[in-house]
């Protein structure tokens, strides 16, 4: 047998020898305690003899019932040729059929088989980790297998903890421990899994990274005009186009419609697809003339290649850009014309009556703007289980129509049904956070105070994740939960949010904007309940200063901004006639406002 005293006078060997073993990629990435049960229980059973043709797992030896953090140290150790010698030298052959029995179980959905590799993974990486040592291209093919198969079972941590530990090796190989592009392939691969990992548990922030990462290293081994990088130059941009950093995204699509175009040709479906994303970002940029002209010439391609669906997706995408800058009657035609293509209970029905709803209420049809909200409703309920994606985010443009008209029950309704759909779908936690934002300051306008603060507190940790830590939406929503907690009593955690919510909104719309006036105004108010009146009074001064610079239209806010600036002062200095906190003082008299 394999396993027999020799074995144990190895482990000794490698256990006396560990002064590295914080330092291993090996051991940073085995950790945490559920991967340490897990790879003493695997690594504690016999394997069979290395003569043997089969995989059998037999009882375990006594000799490795010993403390587990003690044989965690001995693995960190790269094994000396004399340990190597007296466990029989087979190490690396037997390491290779447990990580090829692993491959072919890694590529199965069920569970029980994805423990199984999981099991002959760490036995592969152990044996592998004996014969090549630690830092070696074949333990970081097995940790790459370990973090794919963890993924698969959903144990993200330590999936990325896997994967991590590969690039660390991987990075640190030699280029003459292998080939740079066996190198640079699963370099690339690892970039490509921690980016999916991490969009797939919200962090769509953090995977650009990796996708950067991976881009990097596509250029360097392919060229970067090479037809591999086509597609993924679209997308990284549609990656950027999700987290709304639309000028990263736009230049990309632009590299990946020149390859496409030498590729497959103007006319084709490929070229299309990138238009129509291209169309998406100008649109998002304000570049509405440009987004039409792409979007045309999508919608142009799609016919042509009989695509009726897709095209008349587009032609949705055009009304929905005309009715932003206001052309309502062109809007209204290409929608009519639209509807008549589709299915009558078709998703693109529901779209186009959706479309239709917000023409309507640009022109304040408020009752007929409904009957096609409902009707969009009826279908869309029927389709839930069919395009969970889709249905999702049509859910919450719906709810932002009829916030807009006041319907917040409605609004409310359907947003929380977004958000129980949301909650089996991976790929749609940039939304997510969206939503529970939204559903917030809903609950907290209709002054549902308590209900309003645990999804705007939600609602940070998701936005932050997706859309990076100065993400606008992540200034409102540190705003409202500012707006909360002052609204609850509870002032000294107001003015701590609704300073990051000052800087964020502050720095991406600038001093003088509705909202920055509005954060600052909410911190005039929780520093003056705290009775620290200096803060209090720099922050009303901004606001004052801030309504100066916009002149005659901000006339009554200025005088109110004044006035309440007035009554700080007065406070610092102790009058008893202070009126206070800002927010609750009353209206002056309309002799008073006249008389000013």
């Amino acid at each position: 047998m394999l396993f027999d005293a020799s074995f144990c006078e190895a482990i000794q060997l490698l256990e006396a020898n560990h002064k590295n073993a914080l330092l291993n990629p090996f051991f940073l990435a085995m950790r945490r305690a559920s991967y340490y049960r897990r790879l003493f229980f695997a690594l504690s059973q016999t394997i069979t003899s290395p003569h043997s043709t089969t995989l059998s797992i037999p009882k375990p030896l006594p000799c490795l019932q010993y403390p587990l953090h003690r044989f965690i140290q001995s693995l960190s150790h790269t094994p000396t040729e004399t340990s190597i010698k007296s466990i029989g030298g087979d190490e690396r052959k037997l390491g290779l059929e447990f990580f090829k029995e692993a491959e072919v179980l890694e590529k199965s959905s069920e569970g029980e088989k994805l423990e199984r590799a999981l099991d002959f993974g760490l036995k592969a990486l152990n044996l592998f980790h004996k014969s090549d040592g630690g830092w070696s291209i074949q333990v970081a093919k097995a940790l790459r297998l370990l973090g794919s198969v963890s993924f698969k079972l959903k144990r993200f941590d330590e999936s990325l903890e896997s994967f991590h530990a590969s690039v660390e090796i991987i990075d640190s190989l030699e280029s003459d421990d292998c080939s740079d592009s066996e190198i640079g392939l699963l370099s690339i691969e690892l970039n490509s899994q921690i980016a999916k990992i991490k969009t797939s548990i919200g962090k769509r922030w953090d995977a650009l990274v990796y996708l950067k990462r991976v881009l990097d290293l596509k250029v360097a081994i392919f060229g970067p005009k090479n037809k591999e990088l086509g597609l993924f130059y679209r997308d990284l941009a549609e990656a950027y186009a999700v987290v709304t950093d639309f000028n990263q995204a736009l230049p990309l699509c632009f590299k990946s419609l020149e390859i496409q175009k030498s590729e497959f040709g103007d006319n084709s479906l490929e070229v299309a697809k990138i238009r129509e994303l291209i169309g998406v970002i100008h649109t998002g940029l304000g570049e509405f003339k440009q987004g039409l002209e792409q979007i045309e010439l999508a919608r142009s391609t799609f016919e042509k290649l009989n695509l009726t669906n897709e095209a008349v997706q587009m032609e949705i995408d055009s009304s929905n850009v005309l009715i932003l800058i206001g052309q309502l009657d062109e809007a209204s035609d290409k929608l009519k014309n639209a509807i008549q293509k589709v299915e009558k209970e078709s998703e693109l029905k529901a779209f186009i009556l959706v479309s239709i709803a917000k023409t309507l209420i640009y022109q304040q049809k408020f009752s007929e703007a409904k009957r096609c909200l409902e009707i969009s409703c009826e279908i869309l309920f029927k389709k839930e289980s069919i395009s969970p994606n889709k249905i999702c985010e049509i859910y919450a443009e719906i709810g932002m129509l009829y916030e807009s008209i006041a319907e917040f029950e409605t609004a409310l309704s359907l947003m929380k049904r977004a958000l129980s759909l949301i909650q089996n779908l991976e790929e749609m936690q940039h939304l997510e956070g969206s939503l529970l934002q939204r559903v917030g300051w809903m609950l907290l306008f209709t002054k549902r105070v308590d209900q309003s603060i645990p999804y705007l507190e939600n609602s940070i940790e998701k936005l932050k994740g997706c859309f990076g830590p100065n993400h606008f939406g992540l200034g409102f929503a540190y705003k409202h939960l500012g707006q909360a907690y002052l609204e609850s009593g509870r002032p000294e955690m107001a003015v701590k949010v609704l300073g990051f919510a000052k800087e964020i909104v502050e720095g991406y719309f600038g001093e003088i904007h509705e909202d920055t006036i509005d954060v600052n105004q909410c911190l005039a108010n929780a520093y003056g309940l705290l009775a620290r009146y200096d803060m209090a009074i720099e922050c009303q001064e901004r606001v004052v200063k801030a309504y100066k610079k916009h002149g005659n239209s901000a006339t009554e806010d200025l005088r109110e901004a004044s006035r309440l600036l007035m009554q700080l002062k007065k406070k610092a200095d102790g009058s008893p006639s202070a009126v206070f906190p800002a927010n609750s003082l009353p209206l002056p008299p309309p002799s008073y406002r006249n008389s000013e």
